[in-house]
């Protein structure tokens, strides 16, 4: 059975391009799209008619909200099988449940409900945190979310944390017929130089050839670089950022525990990155 690949959409001009990034990664994957629209309006509109003059204005809302990003989607890659659903539930609650029937999960960074000064809506971060797929945030510049720089990126820390992002990322950079950067951060107590410091930055392209060394045999047509620089990991990260068309960092989700579970890097990079960003959880 092919998993679908499920983008969340809420009306608002701020999901139309996760929506538009959807059809396009859908048509380069080849598998189906599901748009889902969450609305409460059964929960608070159960006694009012279906159809008529009377009909919830909230249900007609958001049939219209599912008809047009059908619409557009068909528009945009008609070769895509594209399904479209009201889902009778709060945003976050539904989306984690499609996750369990999901490729993966994509928003946009910001909704209908966000305030001003959010870097991050609530229902992209709540989703990033929790979800038992990937989740990619669809957020950046005109040039990185169209995916014109030709650059897949992907953070690679801790070795818990960062074997599937990486398979994941060589997946993206395949499927985008473009070149893999794998970076790591390291840090040295020494910032003048010296011994040292080559000796950290030795360590980190180690640990660099370490966790790719797998997953790139399985991708050997994907170009990878790999690059080993100073600095706090998610500064590195949204520095690189601006000429990427996707970001990858990987996430650990403990079966033992409930409820958000997104590490700090991890965190940083979904308020700040300047391209599209991909939490592919571990467990």
């Amino acid at each position: 059975m092919t998993l679908p690949l499920v983008v969340g959409v809420d009306g608002s001009d701020g999901s139309l391009p996760a929506l538009d990034w959807a059809a396009d990664e859908a048509a380069r994957r080849e598998i189906p799209l599901r748009v889902v629209h969450a609305s409460l309006w059964e929960h608070y509109e159960a006694s009012a008619p279906a159809f008529g003059p009377d009909r919830p204005e909230d249900k007609g809302m958001a049939e219209q909200v599912v008809a047009a990003a059908r619409h557009r989607v068909e528009l945009r890659a008609p070769d895509v099988a594209v399904d479209a659903a009201v889902v009778p539930d709060d945003a976050v609650s539904a989306l984690l449940e499609e996750a369990h029937r999901a490729a993966a999960l994509v928003t946009g960074a910001s909704g209908r409900g966000a305030l001003a000064g959010l870097l991050l809506g609530s229902v992209s971060l709540s989703l990033a945190g929790r979800a038992h797929c990937p989740v990619i945030v669809v957020r950046g510049g005109r040039r990185t979310v169209r995916g014109e720089c030709g650059r897949v990126l992907v953070g690679v820390g801790d070795a818990e944390e960062c074997a599937a992002a990486v398979r994941f990322a060589l997946y993206e950079a395949g499927l985008r017929h473009c070149e893999l950067e794998a970076v790591r951060a390291w840090r040295s107590s020494h910032p003048a130089g010296g011994d040292s410091t080559r000796r950290s930055e030795e360590r980190a392209l180690g640990a660099l050839g370490e966790a790719l060394e797998g997953p790139a045999r399985e991708h050997p047509d994907v170009p990878v670089r790999r690059t080993a620089a100073e600095g706090p990991a998610h500064k590195v990260l949204v520095e690189a950022s601006a000429a990427a068309d996707l970001l990858v960092v990987g996430a650990v989700r403990h079966r033992s525990r409930v409820g958000f579970q997104l590490g700090r890097v991890s965190h940083a990079v979904l308020h700040h990155a300047a391209c599209p960003v991909a939490v592919v959880p571990h467990e």
